[in-house]
């Protein structure tokens, strides 16, 4: 009995190790799935219309690829006769394609409410749907985060999976304006983001790096906007350069900055310019011009060419509007034809408010255009190195002086329209500053004429071009020295490289003329007068010449004898015979006739 009882025991617990033998196996024989979020939605943006800001395109690209993974998967809801929707659970997953049907869900989701973010300007109700796209895309981000949570993922794809979904709810919050929990998520998702940037390989290391750039200004707008709420707008502006394509964080700093502008807008009541001071009373006047006056500081803080370029063309779209209200309020009046003392003083402060509005213009415009200018020149240096011109090669348009002389007849242009603005010549330094600045426009036009020529091998006109070059900058620096003011400075250092370059430049084109003249004369007493004739005319003479000139063609003209004149001399000595007789005479009519042709006519 007692064999028996431990025989029956045995095979009781061997089932039970059976069991665990192959829970063991199953747990070993488990695949760790894995994604790499970032990059697989940076790649298919970059490809798919976000370069270029086009959400659309992104969203359709991302219902596309949805169905593919579906159709490939088998995880297809509808049928042939009838739609059965399937939930995406953990015992489904086989694949780690399986992973990418949320991920992608989410991402169309997004695209759709920053499609809409653009409409939203022009059509607020189309708000609503933003939010209720982005809350739509935060569900399909944690379902990813809830797939992943389990012992399906790696340690990456998780930690990559809860960023992401942090990010997304965080772009809710922040639309909803709830700063506090949208702070916390962001400061989540950049924690991450290093963490994962700092244990990754450099080639990988970048997007993790760029994502915590583009989450940090969102972290300090949160923060600002949970401060006391006093308005600082070198703070605003500083963020809304930092914000760079972000359109959720741009269009909300946009907004604030405009409405701080108002404010301040509100507590100005005149402008002073050349000793003048007249009221400003447009609103959206007023506002130009505080942004006017906080523009430099704006183009100091931005990091590239493209962003500078940018905000000098919404300044000056800005300076063309507040031009036209003042224009159409000036001939509300003129219509109006009402000859008062005040209705004349309000005409005489806007033509005043106009001139200064055009001043702004023309200045930002000089302004903007020297910066092209600078850029050009950078270009045009880089290209001049062999090394850089090879590799540049087949890239797009090369820079040559021809742009820098179209840049610098407009800048020229320029200043001529400046100084015809009404009243501007009774300012003296003022007048005294635009003189300099013609003749330094001049000298570097000047320069890049004779860098044509020097290109094209003209020494002449190249060395002639430089001294006048030489000479206007000269002069530029005399008219500069009598202005006092320090904003003056780079102009003169400026001219006085551009007269460094010049001579430089002088002196090697002389140099090459020489050389030049030295390697003709050598070839010419190298050259043999009788070995240039084609040898059918030097058969005598013995040649070494591998291919010979045999007979020139077209053959050379050779001169022959003219054609003959033949003239008639004895055509004057002829006596032709007289014919008289031959020829008919008319007979005299009689009374009659003379009767007939008096009443009816004559007959012919």
């Amino acid at each position: 009995m007692a064999e028996a009882s431990v025989a029956t025991e045995s095979a009781i617990d061997q089932p039970e190790e059976e069991q665990e033998d192959k829970d063991e196996v199953k747990q070993s024989d488990k695949v760790l799935y894995s994604l790499e979020i970032l990059p697989a939605i940076k790649d298919s943006q970059s490809q798919h219309g976000l370069r270029h800001g086009d959400y659309q395109r992104y969203r359709q690209y991302c219902a596309r690829r949805l169905r593919r993974i579906r159709k490939s998967l088998g995880f297809v809801h509808a049928t042939k006769h009838r739609f059965h929707q399937r939930k995406l659970t953990v015992e489904v997953i086989s694949d780690s394609r399986f992973l990418l049907l949320p991920l992608v869900n989410a991402e169309r989701a997004w695209a759709y409410a920053m499609q809409l973010r653009h409409l939203a300007n022009t059509e607020p109700r189309k708000r609503f749907h933003l939010i209720k796209r982005l809350k739509k895309a935060t569900v399909h981000a944690a379902a990813l985060v809830e797939l992943c949570q389990n012992d399906i993922c790696d340690a990456r794809t998780k930690l990559e999976a809860q960023a992401y979904s942090a990010w997304m709810t965080g772009n809710v919050k922040f639309e909803l304006q709830e700063w506090q929990e949208a702070l916390d998520v962001f400061s989540e998702a950049r924690t991450i983001y290093e963490k994962l940037a700092s244990a990754l390989p450099d080639d990988i290391k970048t997007l993790y790096v760029q994502r915590v750039d583009e989450i940090t200004p969102n972290i300090r707008y949160c923060a600002y906007n949970l401060g006391d709420g006093n308005t600082d707008i070198e703070e605003l502006v500083k963020l809304r350069v930092s914000a760079g394509d972000q359109d959720l964080l741009a269009g909300k700093l946009d907004e604030v900055l405009a409405q701080s502008r108002e404010q301040q807008a509100e507590m100005m009541k005149e402008i002073s310019w050349r000793g003048q001071t007249v009221p400003v009373k447009n609103e959206k006047v007023r506002v130009f011009i505080l942004r006017s006056h906080e523009s430099s500081r704006e183009i100091e803080q931005a990091d590239n060419f493209e962003q500078k370029m940018e905000l000098y063309d919404s300044l000056l779209m800005a300076c063309k509007d507040a031009q036209q209200i003042i224009k159409d309020e000036l001939k509300t009046d003129g219509e109006k034809g009402k000859r008062s003392h005040k209705n004349e003083a309000h005409v005489a402060n806007m033509e005043f408010l106009l001139s200064y509005i055009s001043f702004i213009r023309l200045s930002k415009t000089i302004d903007r255009n020297l910066l092209m200018a600078e850029s050009f020149k950078i270009a045009l240096k880089s290209e001049e190195d062999a090394q850089s011109r090879a590799a540049h090669a087949g890239k797009g348009r090369a820079t040559k002086p021809d742009d820098l002389i179209r840049l610098y007849d407009i800048l020229l242009q320029n200043v001529s329209d400046l100084s015809e603005i009404d009243g501007i010549h009774e300012d003296a330094k003022l007048s005294q500053q635009m003189a300099a600045q013609t003749l330094a426009f001049r000298a570097h036009r000047c320069f890049y004429i004779a860098e044509t020529y020097r290109l094209a091998k003209k020494w002449a006109e190249a060395t002639s071009l430089y001294d006048r070059c030489i000479a206007r900058a000269t002069a530029g620096v005399d008219q500069y020295a009598v202005l006092t003011e320090t904003s003056v400075e780079d102009a003169v250092k400026d001219l006085h490289e551009l007269l460094v370059k010049a001579r430089g430049r002088k002196c090697t084109t002389h140099a090459s003329a020489i050389l030049e003249m030295q390697e003709l004369g050598q070839k010419m007493e190298k050259t043999d007068l009788e070995d240039s004739k084609p040898l059918l005319g030097r058969l005598e003479k013995f040649s070494e010449d591998s291919k010979p000139l045999i007979i020139s063609f077209p053959p050379d003209f050779e001169p022959v004898s003219c054609k003959p004149l033949f003239f008639d001399l004895a055509l004057n000595h002829i006596r032709f015979p007289s014919l008289e007789d031959r020829v008919e005479k008319k007979k005299a009519g009689g009374i009659s006739g003379f009767v007939n042709r008096l009443f009816w006519g004559s007959s012919k």
